[in-house]
């Protein structure tokens, strides 16, 4: 967490990741109960190592959202105390609006429920005797230099990004679904490859042209690649959860993932067709090549789900509950959201992702 308003339970000094997540990852502590052990009440509540490391995974992850998502709030957000930080950005903020009028005030939404997300986990983890999440070792990373962006150590890089949109196929394709291997084409193929900026660099990207245009339709397009993969995230490790409080915890928190999607996916879809002068990336009229890509369809188009003898249903896919903590930080790793971070941290990151997939249900 940023040093402005920063929660007391991302930085303790007990955190996990200051252990050595390697070492660590199945070191979890779990003696300490809010109440009588020997009470039916505590044994309900007592966590299980697999829903402790499911937990602090998804601690993990949460940190990580917040600290992207509060770069793009300090540069085309709503400015207040409700989330501290940066003095935001006219030029940037207005080519956001092309998308759509409200999108800073949406944009420093999602930044405040990250924040809650990990400042609840963290706590609920303490609150049981184990030990919270804190990669302020890992706040390295050079940020936008723009005016409007505060001059401080990232974890995450938004100015080199492959943004993979093969997830706005995934959602109109009624006979396709990951879960069974099938591969779903990209809906702007050139934002998947490349290095593309969703924030400004420095001032003179801040110029109002296609390519400050081009900056915020790849934000946009970001905005839902990286919320659609928590929407999976929470339903894949749901399934293998033990505690019936720690299930309510994912069950309540995946589906505002899910709802700040579908937000992003629609403003996305207003993103205007144009090539960018300064990188040659294209953003075509999604509406040209069909119902693959139609821009007005944001609710899941109902697909296969369990097996093809049965209905089409509209479901969030994937969920398929292999190793979905592993999908998912490769899936980050590869958009290039860590690009520059050491090797200690994308260490500390897949030893916590192997922990959490290694959990499962008792009985299973």
């Amino acid at each position: 967490m940023e040093a402005t308003g920063q929660s007391p339970y991302l930085s303790n000094r007990r955190s996990f990741m200051l252990k050595g997540a390697a070492a660590g990852a199945g070191a979890y502590g779990l003696g300490r109960l809010l109440a009588d052990p020997s009470s039916a009440s505590a044994n309900r509540h007592r966590l299980s190592k697999g829903d402790v490391a499911i937990l602090t995974f998804l601690a993990a992850a949460e940190i990580v959202e917040t600290d992207l998502w509060t770069q793009y709030n300090e540069l085309g957000g709503i400015q207040d105390s409700e989330v501290p930080g940066g003095t935001g950005s006219a030029p940037y903020t207005a080519a956001l609006a092309v998308l759509d009028e409200d999108m800073a005030q949406y944009i420093h939404d999602n930044t405040d429920d990250e924040h809650s997300h990990a400042n609840f986990i963290n706590a609920y983890l303490e609150a049981h005797g184990a030990d919270p999440v804190n990669l302020d070792p890992f706040r390295t990373l050079p940020g936008s230099t723009a005016t409007g962006a505060r001059d401080i150590g990232r974890l995450t890089n938004l100015m080199q990004l492959n943004v993979d949109t093969s997830y706005w196929t995934r959602y109109r394709s009624d006979s396709q679904n990951p879960d069974f291997g099938d591969t779903l084409p990209q809906a702007i193929p050139e934002l998947a490859v490349g290095q593309h900026p969703a924030i400004p660099r420095s001032d003179a990207d801040l110029t109002p042209s296609d390519h400050l245009q081009a900056i915020a339709n790849t934000a946009g397009f970001h905005f839902a690649f990286i919320e659609q993969g928590g929407t999976s995230l929470y339903a894949g490790l749901a399934q293998k959860v033990n505690n019936p409080e720690v299930l309510r915890i994912l069950l309540s928190i995946g589906p505002t993932e899910t709802m700040h999607f579908q937000t992003w996916q629609d403003k996305a879809g207003n993103a205007p067709p144009l090539t960018d002068p300064t990188t040659g990336l294209t953003f075509p009229d999604l509406n040209a090549d069909g119902e693959l890509t139609q821009t007005n369809l944001i609710m899941p188009e109902p697909t296969i789900f369990l097996g093809r003898k049965f209905p089409i249903c509209s479901i969030i896919r994937p969920t398929q509950s292999d190793n979905p903590a592993q999908a998912a930080s490769e899936a980050l790793t590869a958009s290039g959201l860590f690009t520059g971070q050491s090797q200690a941290f994308f260490t500390a990151l897949t030893a916590l992702a192997q922990a959490a997939d290694s959990a499962h249900r008792h009985g299973d």
